[in-house]
């Protein structure tokens, strides 16, 4: 995948999940403040168990599905 189908299918997700407006917001803060992705990830899940997490990603599974 190159560069512009990455951004053309990150700004539609952002949209189709969050609207237009949230989607803006959304970007004009990463680009306001510098932003480390992989250290945030490092420290997403810290507060949460195991079996935490694994009952979070089942219901959203669930949910997905139906």
């Amino acid at each position: 995948m190159n560069e512009a189908i990455l951004q053309q299918a990150a700004i539609k997700c952002l949209i189709d999940n969050f609207g237009h407006v949230e989607a803006e917001r959304f970007i004009s803060l990463v680009i306001k403040e510098p932003f480390d992705y992989t250290r945030w990830q490092e420290h997403l899940y810290e507060d949460m168990t195991v079996e935490e997490l694994s009952c979070k990603a089942m219901e959203y599974r669930r949910n997905k599905e139906t």
